[in-house]
């Protein structure tokens, strides 16, 4: 597998059709989608390619920035195989408020007191999702229900049934703790959605809380440590 990083160079049209995986910053505002878009569209300008497929390994949600997977030409195949793999995010839970979409995205549309929240209370929370657990994805979400994407139905106001899944947290580790911030790092499965697990803790601790930072560092053996900007690729790899 060509795994394209900092320091590499690609300087044939065939390497990106025969395949390349491109691990890319996703920068905050972006889409996985729009990289995509923007990446397809600096190698067909560059390399002088009509037609080429290139696709993402696994949706980063616009208010989260780190490590996102792009693939290009034969290697497209082999993104289910790279998104089923194991995933480590680090980031920040506000506590004491709730908003719709579970991040920053929508205002705070609930407020609670948390004055009696301890660490020692925290810690204990953190541990009872370890492990396989049930869980439903924010409505504010890219995926489909009767023919529109969740954030669609959420948007237009319309009320859809979202089915729990199940999901597997290896490892949630909370890194240090000012009320009511917390920073942790999350070890988990595919399919498991952040923000959701950040509004269910709220939920266990009596309280409320949302996402409010979030990094993907790992997706497998791939790291956030060997990713390169869009700048970068479009300036110094394509060169």
């Amino acid at each position: 597998m060509s795994i394209l990083k900092a320091n590499s160079r690609i300087t044939s049209e065939t390497d990106f059709l025969e395949g390349q995986v491109l691990l890319f910053n996703k920068p905050l505002g972006w889409s996985s989608f729009d990289v995509v878009k923007k990446v397809r569209g600096i190698i067909k300008s560059s390399k002088n390619i009509r037609k080429i497929k290139v696709g993402h390994a696994g949706t980063l949600d616009p208010l989260a920035d780190g490590l996102l997977i792009i693939c290009t030409g034969k290697f497209t195949k082999r993104i289910d195989e790279i998104q089923g793999q194991k995933k480590v995010y680090t980031g920040e839970i506000t506590l004491g408020a709730t908003t719709p979409s579970y991040d920053k995205e929508t205002e705070v549309d609930q407020t609670f007191d948390v004055s009696k929240i301890t660490d020692k209370i925290i810690h204990k929370t953190s541990k009872k999702f370890e492990g396989k657990i049930m869980q439903k994805p924010p409505i504010f979400s890219a995926l489909k229900r009767e023919g529109k994407r969740l954030y669609q139905h959420a948007r237009e106001g319309t009320k859809v049934e979202i089915q729990a899944r199940e999901v597997e947290i290896e490892s949630f580790k909370i890194i240090s703790i000012e009320i009511p911030k917390i920073t942790f790092e999350i070890i988990c499965s595919k399919g498991t959605y952040i923000r959701s697990l950040a509004h269910d803790f709220g939920k266990e601790l009596n309280n409320g809380a949302h996402l409010s930072s979030l990094r993907r560092e790992m997706i497998g053996d791939f790291s956030f440590s060997d990713a390169i900007s869009i700048d970068s690729f479009k300036e110094n790899i394509l060169k």
